[in-house]
């Protein structure tokens, strides 16, 4: 592929999440700045294409953004560091990674739960007790393909973020906050998302 191709894909890649993010706080301001990375014409449209990613895939991490929005890794790091002062994006640590997400619009649990939602294992094991809030380990293990300490493992995780209580089998402490992330979030997280998106009325209807 060529340079031209690459950039002109950047562009357009730019263009269409700055159409979702023109609307968020500060976005036009952070881009104006004298010091701004100089790249090329779309510098300007690298914080508010910022914001609607992160409107649309809140909890990504630093280098799913990156690659995401075909930035360069100092480009990257700049915009976020000037959008995450001028508070129009919230930034925190989950374990090795760095996750953001807009500024003011979730709660610490809700954080803590798009960072292992955006986790395949962990998010298959919320889907599943969703699911079945019965289920037991070994059909949870059955059913996602993968092993018992695996299941134990992730399950320890969600345990420790305050999503899953396990002192009677596993239980999910929010279901119906956990919920409406995966609902609302469906297309950013991949397939089983959106299946149980599918589900939702019915598994509101039941928890009811």
């Amino acid at each position: 592929m060529s340079e031209e191709s690459v950039d002109e894909e950047k562009r357009a890649t730019l263009r269409r999440f700055a159409a979702v993010g023109a609307g968020g706080p500060l976005a036009r301001l952070a881009g104006s700045d004298a010091d701004a990375p100089a790249d090329d014409e779309t510098t300007s449209d690298v914080p508010a294409a910022i914001q609607g990613y992160l409107a649309t895939t809140p909890g990504a991490h630093f280098s799913k953004l990156r690659d995401d929005l075909r930035l360069g890794t100092g480009e990257t790091q700049y915009h976020l560091r000037r959008l995450v002062e001028r508070d129009a994006v919230d930034s925190w640590k989950d374990g090795e990674y760095r996750r953001y997400a807009p500024a003011g619009r979730f709660s610490a649990f809700e954080r803590r739960a798009l960072g292992l939602l955006r986790r395949d294992t962990a998010r298959g094991l919320v889907v599943e007790l969703l699911r079945d809030p019965d289920a037991t380990g070994a059909e949870l293990a059955d059913r996602l393909g993968v092993s018992a300490p695996t299941v134990s493992k992730y399950a320890a995780e969600l345990s420790e973020a305050g999503l899953l209580d396990r002192d009677d089998g596993y239980r999910l402490t929010r279901p119906e906050t956990t919920l409406l992330l995966l609902v609302r979030y469906a297309d950013s997280f991949g397939p089983d998302a959106v299946a149980l998106a599918g589900e939702a009325d019915e598994l509101v209807e039941f928890s009811e």
